[in-house]
């Protein structure tokens, strides 16, 4: 889109507005994609395992049998390579679910325990209902211990699942599902530690606390942190491992003392200002400043995610699934598994079940008005996502093998796991199809679906005021800027008649300021300054970088130490992913974006044209209310 496209809009109906693409949005896109490679290479692994073991089993079975040495200097252990997938490849991605189990508490969507409420109390509902199930269905078999098969979604394969199949605006659905697998993810770790754990011998483990000590202490180094936390990694590994505690769990203890935190602005821009001097005068030292400066200003957990999550996601699951998945399907075993209790308390608890204990709770907490749901969270969506949740793929998979020792029972509880996922995928498709079927594209957003709230929303004007403007806007469009110019008169000429509140929808591929410009007007809405700042932000468009964002707090007489600590906080940052989420389950593709009354707007937002908008919604309420009476 050129410079002239954004800066000078027109006021016709239906033009004056730049598309939306906001950071989640584009974020999202990018992570769906991703999301899919993964969960098609997982499926891809899974047939070939199925296809190998059904061809020659033998064969498929001994080479998972190889034994491979493991050791450190004199103490050397003998592994199957079956072992050395689930026990040491499995460590890095549980260290990668650590890491986000650990993001999510500090920064991300249970730092709240408002907004955490409802995807965690799902969550726990989603362990506990298919452990009883299965229990009451595979009562008699023997196997009733292994009720940890169920407990667990596979995140990777519900992302993925979500990414190809998922409803039109499932955003709030998706952070949801996310937040709740994080909370399944820690339900299905303690499982691991405190029932699967065989033989503990409590000595190693004195030496893994000294390593993990050593993992806190390395984040006050300067230098040399990657070598170290790879030393310390595998100390810790090998101490797990000798304790009889799984060796899988040394992933999470490390993660979760992984350092995680919101990028400081001054060390932003002192990494801008290195690389603009590596730009003046490129050099090796210069690029390894800059290189240097942009790397620390982001925290180690997050790199750590982005530089082993492809790994996990492309090699470490598919060679998971690759060892693991291969059951035979013979007719015998078919009719075996068909009339298995384990093979069906497997698969009712992680259909039925799965789906029973999220929707149930989740319809529970709307009746008694528990936690705040958020527009777009729907009880048809959480049902599809319920739904979705009984793929228990990798975890389910992993403690098959720890929970039950019968190769028969274990083929059983594998085919049940894999009917369950597939037949879970399959309902959930059919479900969101209908769903989006039943609810037509163009009434969706027609009217603002988050009412108004004084203690939430940024209000200018009497906070009664009998007409109502809501705007979903971006600081740096120029579009909103002449909007703003619009509001303005709308409010001279109609004074306490109005209130108006602004709401975010930044645009992050056009506008790669935007999303901090708003998360700073949320900082200083903190010491009760939204508007000023905004005003502010409006007035110098062309200069919204970290310190020019700190710039404008100090001339606005803002406490800056407070302002910046408010910048790095995770309700900043909340509050305005909230408002992203809410306009994309409106179906917000451009703004500004208005809701007169709270009927959206279609057309011009000329300062005549929105009292125009304001006087025949206010008289068409009146007529509907007379007519009721």
């Amino acid at each position: 889109m050129s410079d002239r496209a954004v800066d000078e809009p027109t006021l016709e109906p239906g033009s004056g507005q730049q598309t939306r693409a906001a950071s989640t949005v584009a974020a999202r896109i990018r992570d769906l994609g991703e999301s899919r490679l993964g969960a098609l290479l997982l499926l891809l692994a899974t047939a070939i395992a199925i296809i190998w073991a059904n061809v020659s089993f033998e064969s498929y079975h001994d080479f998972w049998e190889t034994e491979v040495s493991v050791g450190l200097g004199d103490t050397v252990r003998e592994l199957r390579l079956h072992h050395v997938v689930n026990d040491a490849l499995m460590a890095i991605f549980f260290f990668i679910v650590g890491l986000e189990v650990r993001r999510e508490f500090a920064i991300g969507e249970l730092t709240s325990w408002s907004r955490a409420m409802v995807p965690a109390i799902a969550a726990v509902a989603g362990l506990v209902v298919p452990a009883v199930i299965y229990v009451l269905v595979a009562r008699g078999s023997g196997q009733e211990h292994a009720w940890g098969v169920v407990i667990s979604t596979d995140t990777a394969f519900l992302v993925g699942a979500l990414a190809l199949i998922g409803p039109r605006g499932s955003g709030r659905l998706r952070v949801f599902l996310l937040a709740l697998a994080v909370v399944d993810d820690i339900g299905a770790l303690s499982i691991i530690a405190l029932v699967y754990t065989e033989d503990f011998d409590p000595v190693p483990l004195v030496l893994a606390a000294v390593g993990l000590v050593g993992v806190y202490v390395t984040r006050y180094l300067r230098r040399g942190r990657g070598p170290i936390y790879v030393g310390l990694a595998v100390v810790v590994w090998l101490t797990f491992f000798a304790s009889g505690v799984h060796p899988t769990l040394a992933g999470v203890a490390i993660a979760l003392l992984v350092p995680v935190y919101r990028p400081e602005r001054r060390v932003v821009e002192q990494a801008v200002q290195l690389a603009w001097t590596f730009r003046q005068s490129p050099n090796t030292e210069y690029a390894r400043a800059a290189a240097n400066s942009l790397r620390s200003s982001i925290s180690i957990n997050e790199r750590l995610q982005a530089a082993y999550a492809p790994y996990v996601a492309y090699v470490i699951l598919p060679l998971f699934a690759l060892a693991n998945a291969g059951v035979q399907l013979s007719p015998d075993i078919l009719s075996a598994a068909a009339r298995s209790p384990v093979t069906w308390g497997v698969l009712v608890a992680l259909v039925a079940g799965k789906s029973l204990g999220i929707l149930g709770s989740a319809v529970l907490m709307r009746l008694f008005r528990v936690g705040d749901f958020g527009p777009g969270l729907s009880l048809d969506r959480i049902a599809g996502g319920s739904v979705l949740c009984g793929i228990g793929f990798t975890i389910s998979l992993f403690i098959v093998d720890l929970a039950i020792d019968d190769p028969a029972a274990q083929n059983e509880a594998r085919a049940g796991v894999l009917s369950a996922s597939l037949l879970a995928f399959l309902i959930a498709a059919v479900f969101f199809r209908v769903s989006d079927t039943v609810r037509p594209r163009e009434e969706v957003g027609r009217t603002l679906t988050r009412p108004v709230d004084p203690r939430r929303d940024h209000i200018s004007g009497p906070v009664d005021a009998p007409l109502t403007i809501v705007e979903y806007g971006d600081f740096q469009c120029g579009f909103c800027l002449r909007a703003s110019g619009s509001i303005e008169e709308v409010r001279q000429e109609l004074g306490d008649q109005l209130r108006y509140v602004w709401r975010h929808a930044p645009l992050e591929r056009e506008h790669p300021n935007a999303v901090a410009a708003a998360e700073a007007a949320e900082a200083a809405a903190m010491q009760g300054q939204f508007f000023p700042f905004a005003r502010s932000l409006f007035a110098d468009q062309d200069n919204l970088l970290p310190a020019d964002i700190i710039r404008r707090s100090e001339r606005l007489g803002l406490d800056v130490e407070q302002f910046e600590d408010d910048l790095r906080s995770p309700e900043a940052a909340a509050r305005v992913r909230d408002d992203m989420l809410d306009a994309e389950a409106m179906n917000i593709t451009g703004v500004p974006t208005f809701f007169i009354n709270g009927e959206r707007l279609a057309g011009a937002y000329d300062a005549r044209s929105l009292i125009r908008a304001l006087e025949e919604t206010s008289s068409g309420a009146a007529r509907r209310g007379s007519e009721l009476l």
